[in-house]
């Protein structure tokens, strides 16, 4: 099973702190360092000393690292219009030497979205964007170099766009799509994924999602094995029951509350944890690491998991 880094910089950290985890991550052979896309703090966090860009940061951590894949859980399609994203996405996998995978969704946070003058359309509209988002990304890096992509949608409109530049991966970077909806999740995830994600969610709910994903496979005629299958997890492990409540008491957070809603405990419970995702069809888990400060937890979860 894949396991890789999946850090929340909006609740307080600054480039450095990234770079430093992101640095350890590779060190400890994970395989990726991906970050939230957000804005504003949730939780009661202050967020200080401000929230850092998903992509800016991408781009400089492609120049510092150079093993490690890098990405985003999730790109919201209100913060960038299409056209844009296609060129900082492919301008940072040429940077990385063809590390850069694309986490891609609606957004949700609605406080964000008013704190920074960003427009906030409803979910269905968010969804139509979405969908309307990945077609042109898609459909502008699959355009051959001297060709124009033109496409006329409700949301965006592109006439003759020479869809350049390109990624540095062929036809373009792994796209992910995630979340928990029943019909417009699983059918976008079948038409346009390379993998799915179900975030934070127990076995059982990933379990069905990955079914669902796996029916709209096949109601458009693609082999359900060729998507990447994923979910996303808090983690809080330690080599014995005094450090995970230690770390959890980091987090503001009970070990049993962990426990049942992660990827927590000792080293036996979080193979065991691990082995039940695995056993529904789960591939790639994104730790969700949420004190930065702690690098050796990092080191701790490398050598459980043999990396």
């Amino acid at each position: 099973m894949d396991l890789r880094i999946f850090t929340e910089p909006q609740q307080g950290a600054t480039y450095d702190d990234l770079l430093r985890v992101a640095r350890c991550a590779e060190e400890c052979r994970f395989d990726a360092f991906f970050r939230s896309d957000h804005y504003l703090a949730m939780g009661g966090s202050t967020g200080l000393p401000g929230p850092t860009d998903a992509w800016v940061t991408l781009g400089a951590l492609a120049r510092e690292t150079s093993t490690i894949r890098l990405g985003t859980m999730m790109t919201s399609v209100t913060f960038r219009l299409p056209g844009p994203l296609g060129v900082a996405v492919s301008q940072v996998d040429q940077m990385s030497g063809g590390r850069i995978e694309l986490g891609i969704g609606t957004g949700w946070y609605e406080a964000e979205h008013h704190a920074y003058g960003i427009p906030f359309p409803t979910t269905g509209a968010r969804f139509d964007m979405l969908g309307e988002q990945l077609e042109v990304l898609t459909g502008a890096w699959n355009t051959p170099v001297g060709q124009g992509y033109t496409f006329h949608g409700e949301h965006y409109r592109f006439t003759e766009s020479p869809g350049l530049p390109k990624p540095l991966q062929d036809p373009h970077p792994p796209i992910i799509i995630g979340g928990t909806g029943p019909r417009r999740t699983p059918e976008l995830a079948a038409r346009f994924a390379d993998e799915v994600n179900v975030p934070f969610a127990p076995v059982e709910q990933v379990a069905a999602q990955l079914g669902r994903v796996r029916d709209a496979c096949t109601a458009v005629g693609r082999d359900p094995a060729t998507l990447r299958y994923s979910t996303a997890q808090v983690l809080c492990a330690g080599a014995s029951e005094a450090d995970v409540a230690r770390r959890a008491g980091a987090l503001g957070r009970e070990p049993d509350e962990l426990r049942a809603h992660g990827i927590a405990g000792t080293a036996a419970e979080i193979t065991a944890r691990l082995a039940e995702f695995a056993a529904v069809g789960v591939e790639r888990v994104y730790l969700q690491v949420l004190d930065l400060s702690d690098l050796e937890h990092l080191r701790f979860v490398a050598d459980v998991g043999g990396l």
